[in-house]
């Protein structure tokens, strides 16, 4: 009988510091072919416990993915212990992730993200900065604490050649400096920076803490940005992945299951 706890090991292929805190963790995965942007991954150790992690980039003809992991628990703490070579035990991947082919390709796609929110767009960003995936235009507004809390530079550093990209620190610090051309201010204050002429044509994914996607979210209302063309995306306590636990329940919703990607017309109402 198949055990849906049950998960599997693979091989860590390659770690790269990020950030201060912030690590990215390569590892084998032969399942890479099944995941879509945004869905995660259930990451355990044994007799210590598992973590849920957004798959922040993949490659199924090369059998890996990849993780941006921040040491915040008794997971994270054992992973940051952790080597190429070593062993990682995972299941997945979980959840509804982006609905690129039905709502975005062909589209106008905005996406907005928040410090470590921007691990699970970075896959959909790079597919179509790479043309894998076509739309008729993409824009970024990517937000910071400062400019010592920016990951992915050097990607960060090849989208802007191609796509409108803002970059955003809440506020800039004494001695701040950084080659990518740097904004201050929270991400809301940036909207007004984007194309929103043709609103029919529009998509809008947005990703961060709590707070910030629900008032990015009014910002676009504003602008005149229907509700059913923004989407975000939820970082809940997984538990189980299956359903069955409750950990990640808002009211009757499991964000496991349901999410974590939602349409704002149902996931205004989850914001908590």
């Amino acid at each position: 009988m198949n055990n849906i706890y049950m998960p599997s090991p693979y091989k860590i292929l390659d770690i790269q510091q990020v950030t201060n805190i912030e690590w990215l963790f390569k590892v084998e995965f032969d399942r890479a072919d099944e995941i879509n942007y945004g869905q995660f991954i259930q990451i355990s150790i044994p007799k210590v416990g598992e973590a849920p992690i957004s798959v922040t980039e993949f490659n199924a003809e090369e059998g890996w993915i990849e993780f941006l992991i921040r040491k915040v628990g008794k997971v994270t703490d054992v992973l940051f212990d952790l080597k190429a070579g070593d062993t990682l035990f995972l299941r997945g991947p979980y959840g509804n992730g982006f609905p690129f082919d039905e709502k975005y390709k062909d589209k106008h796609l905005v996406i907005v993200a928040g410090g470590s929110g921007c691990g699970p767009v970075r896959s959909m960003i790079n597919a179509v900065h790479k043309k894998f995936e076509s739309v008729k235009k993409m824009e970024l507004i990517l937000g910071f604490k400062d400019t010592n809390c920016i990951i992915f530079k050097d990607e960060i550093g090849s989208w802007q050649k191609e796509n409108n990209l803002v970059l955003t620190v809440d506020k800039m610090c004494e001695g701040d400096s950084c080659d990518l051309g740097i904004n201050e201010g929270l991400v809301t204050q940036h909207v007004d920076k984007l194309d929103l002429s043709n609103i029919d044509d529009l998509e809008v994914v947005i990703v961060g803490p709590p707070m910030m996607m629900k008032f990015a979210a009014m910002e676009f209302e504003k602008h005149g940005v229907p509700e059913e063309k923004i989407w975000l995306s939820f970082e809940r306590k997984m538990s189980c992945a299956v359903g069955k636990c409750g950990h990640c329940k808002i009211d009757e919703t499991y964000v496991c299951l349901e999410g974590p990607v939602f349409n704002y017309t149902k996931g205004k109402k989850l914001l908590d």
